[in-house]
């Protein structure tokens, strides 16, 4: 058996591949995020817009103001499912390079595990000539 683990490259570039996915997971949880913190803001602005009014202008003003800040808000909601179905997106491309990386993984670990197990036999083995020419040279030869 080979000493080195013969996917060695291949489980490299899943772990690169898995750091990629990674980081797009980061950056569309963050672009989430930053969506949802500009809708919170968005919705402040519009509860804080003032209500009392003193004449038409300032009703068709506040009126268009509100109408203004609903659409955007409206805008921004569409913008956030979408955020979220890339954040859902993202999670499943690392999911799916996790389970490639997580399979290698193992293989690697098992072929380490076989590795040693043959040095533990070949040492062995060693140290059984090494006892049994010992034996032979004191005198101790087969029986009869």
């Amino acid at each position: 058996m080979a000493r080195t683990f013969a996917l060695a490259g291949l489980l490299r570039l899943r772990h690169l591949q898995q750091d990629q996915a990674a980081g797009d997971l980061a950056a569309a949880n963050a672009i989430a995020r930053a969506n949802t913190l500009r809708r919170a803001q968005a919705r402040a602005t519009l509860e804080v817009l003032p209500s009392s009014v003193t004449g038409a202008e300032t009703l068709y003003a506040v009126a268009a103001a509100r109408a203004s800040t609903r659409s955007m808000l409206a805008e921004m909601d569409a913008l956030g499912r979408n955020h979220q179905t890339a954040v859902g997106e993202a999670q499943a491309a690392y999911d799916a390079t996790r389970a490639e990386s997580v399979t290698l993984e193992k293989l690697e670990g098992r072929h380490g595990q076989t590795v040693a197990a043959e040095d533990l036999h070949a040492e062995q083995t060693i140290l059984d000539e090494i006892a049994s020419t010992s034996w032979h040279r004191n005198g101790n030869g087969p029986l009869r």
